[in-house]
């Protein structure tokens, strides 16, 4: 169970950096939108992803 959240919340966090760095690339150019979904929206996703990543590692301690 440890490995698996382990595991988890290192691809959460991998995810999360990814999805916020393309979707803060993306407004920095100017664009509103990546590939359909506004920029604002998936950097919320990636933010998402950050929290459910640190939930993990914490669960991981206790």
């Amino acid at each position: 169970m440890n490995d698996l959240l382990k595991i988890s919340g290192n691809i959460a966090a991998i995810l999360g950096i990814a999805v916020c760095l393309i979707s803060g690339g993306a407004r920095a150019i100017g664009q509103y939108y990546v590939a359909g979904f506004e920029a604002m929206t998936l950097f919320n996703v990636g933010v998402a992803f950050m929290v459910a990543a640190i939930l993990a590692k914490v669960e991981l301690k206790n």
